[in-house]
């Protein structure tokens, strides 16, 4: 009894394979959502950008009413109005970048 005890490996192989195979596939799994986090990163920085690059200025031009009884003179007038949007620090993502590609890019400083 034993030596067939001695003799019977049948699960040994499967246990270090299995092992082996968990192990490679974890690793592979932490490097994947590793890459899959600083895309996601990457894609929301490039979201944050547009959004920072709309222009939100805008302007109306001043109506006027006039009498129309050939004197000419005004009833009633209301003046104009602007608003012009200038970037803020973030906007253009030029001094505050969240995510920085490798060491030797030029995208971080």
């Amino acid at each position: 009894m034993l030596r067939k005890l001695f003799n019977d490996e049948c699960g040994a192989v499967i246990s270090a394979e299995l092992v082996l195979v968990l192990t490679i596939l974890v690793i592979g799994v932490i490097v994947g959502l590793n890459e899959v986090a600083v895309a996601v990163n990457t894609e929301l920085n490039d979201v944050s950008n547009a959004i920072g690059a709309i222009d939100q200025s805008f302007f109306f031009s001043g109506m006027k009413g006039v009498d129309v009884g050939g004197v000419g003179k005004v009833k009633s007038s209301t003046a104009g109005s602007r608003f012009t949007d200038t970037h803020d620090d973030c906007d253009k993502n030029t001094s505050c970048d969240l995510v920085c590609g490798p060491p030797l890019a030029d995208t971080c400083g």
